[in-house]
């Protein structure tokens, strides 16, 4: 397949500026099993898709206040988009300014100096003086919605953009899927006897870069910190074993649990991962998934295709469009099942 296999025409004013009024309000388009055509639910009715002996996997990431804003020497303004801390005084950073700093240099943020050490690729190597990272962004920091959040951030977006189980700080974006659980529906899903598993994967900015090549062959995948324990992996080949389901909670929660099962069964995986999931990968450790819509020509489209099948995903985006879903990360949300299910092929 080829880049141009996944776009779809998508009207602007269905991409969700704001969060919905409650976090479980929002809208879910199920591919049930047996079903080529899509079923328009809210999410409040995820309970009657899951049964008793299924495990819910989330990523408990937790996104930092990585929007920086301050001046160069020169007095230049610059934004910092912190992509890793790297130390509690070094961190790689993506920085936009009227012209580029150079290796020497030195930047400010508030009170705080930051040194210009040198470019990785495409993020700056920088040094922070005095302190460290993190509290220089719980001081300065703004919550880093995406591209296509076409506002500046708010109060409500440092609870909003953040799941309610978030625990560990690394991401830059949030992990969407989770953003529509309150715990009230956690409490009821686990009264049904789901059992329920975390896994960490930070993610990174490379979320947003579009694919430039129409050959995928071509693409290069960004890198991300994933980290599945040996206390996931039990949960996992037990619910599978029993004949329950493994629902990854978010296109992040499927990246980790393949990455961790490359070999064909899931073990314990701590690391970098560049797998790129797209029609005519072989799913190992997920058996359904939750997700929120994805951009056009996106890679998490094509994980969502190879998952459920390019006709019946194409066609219910179509369908989301018809019925004015809301889209991206403050928007609705699917419940997906395998291709395998209405016997579509994954190819």
């Amino acid at each position: 397949m080829r880049l141009s296999d996944f776009e779809y025409h998508l009207p602007e004013e269905l991409i969700a500026q704001f969060p919905v009024g409650e976090r479980s309000a929002s809208r879910l388009l199920g591919l049930l099993p047996g079903e080529m055509a899509p079923k328009d639910m809210a999410f409040r009715d995820l309970p009657s898709l899951l049964h008793p002996g299924d495990l819910l996997v989330f990523n408990n990431t937790r996104v930092m206040q990585a929007r920086l804003f301050g001046h160069k020497e020169t007095g230049g303004k610059i934004e910092l988009l912190i992509e890793r801390v790297l130390s509690p005084d070094r961190a790689l950073a993506h920085l936009r300014a009227s012209k580029t700093p150079k290796a020497g240099s030195y930047l400010q943020i508030g009170e705080r100096q930051v040194a210009v050490e040198g470019r990785e690729g495409e993020c700056f190597l920088l040094r922070l003086l005095q302190g460290d990272f993190y509290s220089l962004m719980t001081k300065e920091g703004h919550m880093p919605l995406p591209p296509y959040i076409q506002r500046d951030d708010e109060g409500q977006d440092l609870d909003r953009y953040q799941t309610v189980y978030a625990e560990h700080l690394g991401a830059v974006a949030a992990p969407t899927a989770g953003l529509h659980f309150d715990q009230g529906l956690l409490d009821q899903i686990s009264s049904m006897g789901i059992d329920q598993a975390y896994v960490t994967l930070h993610v990174g900015a490379g979320t947003f870069q579009p694919v430039r090549s129409e050959n995928l062959d071509e693409h290069h995948m960004h890198s991300e910190f994933v980290d599945v324990d040996q206390g996931v992996c039990d949960k996992v080949r037990e619910t599978r074993m029993k004949g329950g389901r493994v629902v990854a909670v978010g296109t992040t929660s499927v990246r980790s649990l393949e990455a961790a099962s490359q070999n064909g069964e899931i073990a314990p995986f701590k690391g970098e991962t560049q797998l790129f999931i797209r029609p005519g990968y072989r799913f190992n450790s997920v058996d359904a998934m939750i997700t929120n819509f994805h951009l056009p020509k996106s890679t998490l489209l094509m994980l969502v295709a190879a998952f459920s099948g390019y006709e019946r995903i194409m066609q219910a985006y179509r369908h989301a469009v018809d019925q004015h879903y809301r889209f991206f990360s403050y928007g609705d949300a699917m419940f997906l099942t395998p291709a395998s299910s209405v016997g579509e092929d994954k190819q």
